[in-house]
């Protein structure tokens, strides 16, 4: 009786969560195994990948825990983080996210598990959502266009100043930066710059501008510590040097103060963060990047543009891609891939939701507050330094900044701590009367009365003057009019929403893009408050639960990867690159082997890999790939020959871009160093490795994760993301640091460490919470099932598709690893079909499309994942052959080879409504596939002409949507 009964650990469910993450179940997994001749998902190790690589070392994983003992846990962690009111400031505020947005945008997998919106057509809403953001910026900058985001504020004023040593016309090779920048965004330029050969004086331009030479100015504004200047006289000076200057703004500030424009700054950054998104100990938060049209083909990051579809209808797009990394490679604008789309649209709609009134009584309250604060520590006998400010004041404490602080941090408030003789307040969106009288109770002494806020608010006067003051509308666009009432704003994104093709609605077979499920468990943590309302610089001593997080993911990230030591601080995977390189720099440095200068990179790279690597100042050399799309390893013999005394490093994905494992990974590592080089692991794919091999162990000496791949954070529309870096021992020292929060890297040494890469000290923090999570539940048995599962999948739909395609890439025995290339080239000559044809006709059929031309020109490159089952991989495969058909048919004769299905794909609902003129029937327009007659998916725009959007490039709100161009 007891031998059919299932074991205790069965009924305690401990590993539910396994497949609930995996799609296909057991049935389908042994069916799909069955169509390779396998019988066993372990064959596949034996099949698929070579042994030298395989790791044999159990796991120190715990083993799987339970969702709900996740959320358990979770609520035990986020418990030893104590949030204190913050008035820290330094571009970090606390702010009230709309619970209309927080529930529709933030908590809704339609908008938190689409991608970057490559295929414009099933991408309306958030490429919608996205233009409306750049037009709130370019309203409160002034500036004549935005971009779509970047990845933090200090990052943004990087951007600047290479995008300024572009585009300047001065000789000197300096940058001068305002010694009241955040300091976070002085250390990011510095790490920049140096890497670039650049030099950087920091110091106070309002005063001793006159006698440098420059070709970037950057100024803050309002400043750091408050003080908002006029702006005029620096950037003229600046000019007539023929440099660039930009203004790092408060996004704030501007809904009252005169806009960057106003003074002639040629670039304007900041953060949208205080525009209802959380400070989460520091991201992810969506940049801001502002400039003159004259410079738009120089902008660093996505650029929205309005464009038209075959209708001639309004339909929106990514502009002037070009610029970017996969088609300029290592002559891009900048190395940033993925953006801060997700909490762009939450800006956003934070604009829209309170339009130009609401945001002015923000502002204007927080201002107000600021002066009724002001007033009353001056009641006190204090000094307050700041004249002219929006919500900041600095505050004269001789020898006792600390003890003000400590006695601010006893009332349950954070202030900053300048040095020994000032204190820091800054106020925000939370502010209360009850705050002020606590900080006033602060500054108290034996003696005086508490003011009374009714009397200083009728008494204070406006400490800006006139002429700094916005005397403009601002959001004009009737977008920013609309939607005031949560009914109309739900369902304004309601309808955003449903224009796209998410995770929610279809899989998503983006090659090198690892889109697997974003489980609910895994994302609860990110909207609870202590995890999300934290400050990244308060003392370490409030943020345990974080400090925790951190600690024990690394160690994850240690354990499965076999790396040594991890920094959390890069938050886009280009970002790890980048810091990689920067590393790997380092460590020659300090081996007195600075010449070392050349980094080696396969030609099937990701464009991303010799952006960054110029980025980090090396020089790129291509390295070859032979006809079996492996690297050669002739050439990397010759290359490495030729190179040996300057090689510094090879960047080297694997498996390889083209979807394979490539049997000499360890023979090409070993060839590198054997030259004195190091190993930069891509870990884009990395989701073909977890469980089974350890890149630190095999011969890598650093690698990137993306967190936002292979570890479950969503891709948010096209950000956030995250790239962590792990490093064996001999690079740790050399790790990221911080320039306000001590003890980021514990390994530091004495020859200093690269800088900082990122605005916060841990990166993107609140979002970590999500990988744990995903890593806790699956456990090293989990994880494992999950590479195997990938791996299935993607050998799964090759061979159903390989009678009808040609798969461009297998090892020698016909095998491929996560993801396969389908060759689509012939069909131009036999058809006259493009690649970008099929990926336009598998909307028809409710699918968006694989990776197009990439690695390889007119293929497609499909990624399942794991989370896909049996039934949607079919469903898909049923598609793709379907498509073949079609081209069978002009092939054939049986269709024109101008006016068919696919030339006309994708067809729209406006169609319905015209005089049906095509030769093929409605039916194989619309319904191709009988599953859609449930779920039908009507993509909202026909076919985008790239060609005029880049002819006719407009990146702001149309005025009526209606019409046609």
């Amino acid at each position: 009786m007891t031998s059919n009964r299932p074991r205790l650990e069965q009924l305690e469910m401990r590993g539910s969560f396994i497949p609930r993450h995996i799609g296909p179940d057991e049935r389908q997994t042994k069916d799909m195994l069955s169509e390779l001749g396998l019988s066993r998902l372990e064959e596949l190790v034996e099949k698929v990948i070579p042994t030298n690589i395989l790791n044999h070392e159990p796991l120190k994983l715990t083993e799987t825990i339970s969702e709900r003992a996740v959320i358990k846990y979770l609520r035990n962690m986020r418990e030893r983080n104590k949030v204190l009111v913050s008035m820290i400031g330094m571009g970090y505020y606390d702010t009230i996210m709309p619970s209309v947005i927080k529930r529709n945008v933030l908590e809704n997998p339609g908008w938190y598990t689409a991608y970057t919106p490559y295929q414009a057509e099933v991408s309306q809403g958030r490429l919608e959502a996205l233009l409306n953001f750049q037009q709130m910026i370019v309203d409160l900058t002034g500036m004549e266009l935005a971009n779509a985001s970047l990845l933090d504020e200090a990052t943004a004023a990087a951007e600047a100043m290479t995008m300024s040593r572009r585009l300047a016309k001065s000789t000197s090779n300096t940058v001068l930066i305002d010694r009241d920048c955040h300091p976070q965004t002085i250390a990011v330029v510095k790490t920049r710059a140096a890497s670039l050969g650049y030099e950087v004086v920091v110091t106070d331009p309002y005063i001793d501008l006159e006698r440098h030479d420059f070709f970037a100015l950057i100024l803050q504004y309002p400043g750091s510590k408050g003080e908002v200047r006029d702006l005029s006289e620096c950037v003229a000076i600046a000019h007539a040097k023929q440099a660039l200057a930009t203004a790092a703004c408060d996004l704030l500030s501007l809904v009252l103060l005169a806009p960057p424009a106003a003074f002639g700054v040629d670039i304007a950054v900041g953060s949208a963060q205080r525009f209802g998104v959380p400070m989460g100990y520091g991201g992810p938060h969506a940049a801001f990047f502002a400039t003159r049209d004259e410079f738009k083909r120089s902008v660093p990051g996505r650029i929205i543009g309005v464009s038209k579809d075959s209708h001639g209808h309004i339909a929106l797009r990514m502009a002037l891609q070009t610029r970017e990394q996969h088609i300029r490679r290592d002559k891009a604008t900048s190395n940033i891939c993925t953006s801060q789309v997700l909490l762009a649209v939450i800006a956003g709609f934070y604009a829209i939701y309170h339009g130009a009134d609401g945001l002015r009584l923000i502002a204007g309250r927080v201002h107000r507050y600021a002066q009724i604060l002001a007033a009353g520590i001056a009641h006190y006998g204090h000094e307050v330094v700041s004249c002219r400010y929006f919500d900041t004041l600095t505050v004269k404490v001789p020898n006792r900044a600390k003890r003000i602080a400590a006695r601010a941090e006893e009332a349950g408030i954070n202030f900053r701590v300048i040095d020994a003789d000032h204190v820091g307040i800054s106020l925000d969106e939370t502010t209360t009367r009850e705050h002020l009288r606590s900080v006033w109770q602060v500054f108290s002494a034996p003696g005086y009365e508490m003011p009374d806020i009714a009397a200083l608010d009728k008494a204070v006067g406006e400490c800006i003057p006139q002429a700094l003051l916005r005397n403009d509308e601002i959001l004009q666009n009737p977008v920013f009019s609309l939607y005031h009432s949560e009914t109309e704003m739900m369902r304004y994104m309601r309808k955003l929403a449903r224009r796209d093709i998410a995770l929610d609605r279809a899989m998503i077979p983006l090659g090198s893009c690892t889109m697997k499920l974003n489980a609910a468990t895994e994302m609860q943590a990110i909207s609870v408050y202590e995890f999300n309302a934290m400050h990244p610089f308060v003392p370490l001593h409030q943020a345990q639960g974080y400090q925790q997080l951190f600690a024990e993911l690394e160690d994850m990230l240690c354990d499965l990867t076999g790396f040594d030591a991890f920094s959390l601080q890069p938050n886009a995977g280009s970002q790890g690159e980048y810091t990689g390189l920067l590393v790997i720099r380092k460590y020659h440095e300090v081996m007195g082997q600075g010449r070392r200068d050349v980094c080696l990179i396969p030609a099937s790279a990701h464009g991303t890999n010799p952006a960054s690597a110029v980025l980090a100042g090396l020089k790129v050399v291509v390295v070859t790939c032979d006809d079996d799309g492996n690297v050669s390893i002739v050439d990397l013999r010759a290359k490495v020959g030729q190179y040996r005394d300057t090689l510094a490093a090879l960047m080297i994905t694997y498996p390889s871009t083209h979807g394979v494992y490539e049997q000499g990974f360890r023979d090409i590592c070993d060839i590198v160093h054997a030259a004195g080089g190091q190993v930069y692991l891509d870990g884009a794919n990395f989701n073909a490795l977890v469980g089974l091999c350890r890149p630190g162990r095999i011969g890598a000496d650093v690698a990137h994760l993306n967190l936002h791949k292979t570890f479950a954070i969503p891709h948010g529309g096209g950000g956030p993301g995250m790239g962590p870096i792990g490093v064996c021992a001999h690079l740790a020292p050399y790790l990221p640091e911080h320039p306000v929060v001590e003890g980021v890297n514990p390994a530091k040494g004495e020859h200093g460490t690269v800088g900082s890469v990122a605005a916060a000290p841990w990166g993107s923090a609140s979002i970590l919470t999500i990988s744990w999570a995903y890593i806790a539940m699956m456990g090293a048995a989990g994880l494992k099932k999950a590479t195997l599962t990938a791996i299935l999948n993607a050998n799964y739909i090759a061979g159903r598709l390989a009678p009808h395609y040609p798969i461009l890439y297998t090892d020698a025995n016909g095998w491929i690893a996560h993801e396969c290339i389908v060759d689509c080239r012939e069909f131009r000559k036999t058809a006259n079909i493009t690649v970008e044809d099929i990926a336009k006709r598998l909307i028809d059929y409710g699918f968006h499309a694989p990776t197009v031309s990439f690695p390889v020109a007119d293929t497609l490159m499909i990624e399942p994942t794991e989370s896909e089952n049996k039934t949607e991989i079919d469903r898909f495969c049923a598609a793709m052959i379907a498509i073949r058909t079609e081209i069978r048919e002009i092939e054939q004769g049986l269709a024109d080879r101008e006016n068919n299905v696919l030339h006309h794909a994708p067809h729209t609902h406006r169609l319905l409504l015209e005089e049906w003129m095509l030769p093929y029937s409605r039916q194989k327009a619309f319904f191709p596939d009988s599953h859609q007659h449930d779920d039908k998916y009507w993509p909202p725009v026909g076919r985008i002409d790239n060609v005029y959007g880049d002819r006719h490039v407009m990146c702001s709100c149309p005025l009526d949507w209606g019409e046609s161009l």
